[in-house]
């Protein structure tokens, strides 16, 4: 029989996690008996403290906010896909015993798109940007052509999203929040921002609109993904994004492929619909 192997979700706040949920699945599914994955309130101050308490039964973490960022300094290496945003959501335990950080959120958020049949978009706008709008511009630099409008609430948002588009190499352009009902009409929308926010967009949403990427997944639909799917408009949920995410999360930190990512779907619209 094979030594126990353990995984686990950390952040503050984390109760409301899914992650427990798809991974659990995704053991089953794949026969590893002895695996388990748990959640963990951590914060930033409370992250270094818990890795001193890690020992050679961890296989990886998944990493939610606020520790994307604060975790780099703890480890021994991290991915050109994590660097490239400064922000991991995965710690693999290697078996030399190196820690090695990537972000699967950003090929994640690709293959979502993906299995809409979104494979290139002539240009995009994204809703926000906070934490999760890095990933967002990371993803869109892949899928996007030409240039993607990022709509924000103040300069200094603004100034970090060119920083990070400088570093993606990709074409942005800065728009005033005021004006978000504009982002509607792109070929690709990504909103990236809290759970209300942008149900004062609703009404703006045109009589044909594209294809709307929304990261949340609780509650959802949202106000706006509603309004979209009613007029006919494609939608990727937050849910898509985190069942892509983790299946690459499962495969890094078992070694085992494919993971199964329609029972991980299924597990999570489960457990959602239960909540």
């Amino acid at each position: 029989m094979a030594a126990p192997r353990r995984a686990a979700v950390l952040g503050s706040p984390i109760a409301h996690s899914l992650s427990p949920v798809l991974h659990r699945t995704a053991y089953g599914e794949l026969g590893l008996e002895g695996w388990t994955y748990d959640r963990f309130e951590v914060d930033e101050d409370g992250l270094p403290g818990f890795f001193e308490t890690l020992g050679p039964e961890w296989a990886g973490l998944s990493l939610t906010m606020p520790l994307k960022r604060a975790v780099i300094p703890l480890l021994d290496g991290i991915t050109e896909t994590a660097a490239s945003v400064d922000a991991v959501n995965t710690v693999v335990f290697a078996q030399d015993g190196r820690t090695v950080g990537d972000n699967t959120d950003i090929p994640g958020m690709v293959a979502a798109l993906r299995e809409h049949g979104i494979d290139k978009v002539e240009a995009a706008a994204i809703v926000g940007a906070g934490a999760t709008a890095s990933s967002a511009l990371a993803a869109l630099s892949r899928v996007c052509a030409g240039e993607i409008t990022v709509y924000v609430r103040s300069e200094a948002r603004g100034a970090q999203m060119r920083q990070w588009a400088e570093r993606l190499e990709v074409a942005v352009r800065i728009a005033d929040w005021a004006d978000a009902e504009r982002a509607l009409h792109a070929p690709l929308v990504v909103t990236t921002t809290p759970a209300g926010v942008t149900d004062v967009l609703a009404h703006a949403v045109p009589e044909r609109p594209a294809a709307l990427f929304d990261v949340l997944y609780d509650p959802w639909p949202t106000v706006l993904a509603a309004r979209w799917s009613a007029y006919g408009g494609a939608v990727v949920s937050g849910l898509d994004l985190l069942v892509h995410q983790a299946v690459l999360q499962v495969e890094q930190m078992t070694g085992r492929s494919p993971a199964p990512l329609d029972a991980m779907r299924k597990a999570g619209e489960r457990a959602l619909a239960a909540r």
